[in-house]
């Protein structure tokens, strides 16, 4: 095994890209703010910023961030280059942000219904709204972030599997889209979204986290020591395939008793429709189209049945997520999803669960002790958090 060590040009890059990390991160900075978050001198840290400015990496203003003390002005990302457009897209609905140059918002979020029966109507829908934007923001160059739902490939941009979808065939959306359009594309699953718009826009997110989509199925993402994990096949953070009873309901993905099954939004409504179907007096309800708006209604209105339904899904999931807890160690958990608007009595269905940790005993401070919470990030932010795989793809190249 071959350990490769530091020189000084390896440590100029690392700290290149520390300081890099942290003005994407922050948006605007001093000198002195990087270099009391680096550790590094005021010298040390004025010779890497010089030389990011002159690479065309940093733009310096004279503008000061503080009026005590003398000012060196202030760094930033340039605010020139291609517009960045995230796309959430489900065969039902694509979602999209516009994001300026530093990947803040620039207009307006925005939520387009589709009727997508076949690969080519999603990805003509696609085309519709990216030809839309460059219309309204013409004379820009524009690059292209798309997150989707189910199994992603990130290297080829291929859609391997889509659940929501009625077709089974992986969709190549990177190499056509790029065809077509002529802009680059980046591709990744849509709890890779979450879990980079926590990593960049949340300052207190830890260096390990993860994020549970709880929503149509039940997907995750986990941030290790800062970076996201995806496994070799790219399959990480399935959780929602976790076997929880193997004799229960058969699962889109050819096994029983799965997470879905149990606690995801679909299995919710499809234990409704079930039940209510056998009520006498149901017959002249629209059963068979039951909302998430009715669903949530009857969960308010403390109607007993689809209480037992939310809250043993809760707890179902608190019991998985406690494995992982205890396999990983990961103790700051975000949950995303219309399935959080059950409320804070879902939240602590799942909460008990974990509750027992055998960690946490040994953090008296309780600094690093396990938290779950809903993820505080709004619907724009989330949708701009898939923009940053440029950031992490230009921060390689340091």
């Amino acid at each position: 095994m071959t350990i490769v060590g530091l020189n000084n040009q390896r440590v100029r890059q690392y700290n290149k890209k520390a300081l890099m990390t942290l003005i994407w991160q922050e948006k605007v900075v001093s000198k002195s703010q990087l270099a009391r978050q680096t550790d590094l001198s005021i010298p040390a840290v004025s010779n890497i910023l010089d030389e990011l400015v002159e690479e065309g990496h940093l733009a310096h203003s004279q503008q000061a961030l503080s009026k005590r003390g003398l000012s060196s002005g202030s760094y930033q990302i340039p605010l020139t280059g291609p517009l960045t457009l995230c796309l959430n897209v489900t065969p039902t609905t694509i979602e999209s942000q516009l994001a300026d140059q530093q990947l803040s918002p620039l207009g307006e979020y925005a939520k387009t219904h589709v009727d997508a029966p076949h690969p080519e109507a999603l990805l003509a829908a696609m085309l519709r709204i990216c030809h839309q934007y460059a219309k309204t923001y013409s004379g820009n160059t524009f690059r292209l972030a798309i997150a989707i739902h189910g199994q992603v490939d990130p290297v080829t941009g291929v859609s391997q599997t889509m659940p929501q979808a009625p077709w089974k065939a992986p969709v190549e959306i990177k190499y056509l889209l790029e065809e077509k359009l002529k802009w680059p594309v980046l591709v990744d699953n849509d709890c890779v979204m979450l879990a980079l718009a926590e990593k960049w826009q949340n300052p207190s997110r830890q260096q390990d986290f993860c994020v549970i989509n709880v929503d149509y199925g039940i997907g995750s993402s986990f941030v290790i020591n800062q970076q996201i994990y995806r496994g070799s096949l790219y399959g990480s953070g399935q959780i929602g395939h976790t076997i929880i009873d193997p004799d229960g309901m058969a699962c889109t993905c050819g096994r029983y008793g799965c997470l879905e099954t149990v606690a995801s939004l679909t299995a919710l409504k499809k234990q409704a429709r079930v039940w209510f179907k056998s009520q006498p007096g149901m017959g002249d309800q629209d059963i068979d189209n039951l909302t998430t708006a009715h669903l949530l209604t009857l969960w308010r209105q403390h109607d007993p049945m689809v209480e037992q339904w939310v809250e043993n899904g809760a707890t179902t999931i608190g019991l998985s997520l406690y494995n992982f807890l205890n396999i990983l160690n990961i103790n700051q958990i975000w949950f995303y999803g219309r399935c959080c608007e059950f409320g804070e009595r879902w939240l602590a269905a799942i909460t008990r669960q974990i509750s027992t940790n055998p960690f946490d005993p040994a953090d008296p401070t309780r600094v690093n002790a396990t938290r779950v919470a809903f993820g505080e990030l709004n619907r724009a932010q989330q949708i701009m958090g898939i923009g940053y795989l440029y950031v992490e793809k230009a921060l390689e190249n340091f």
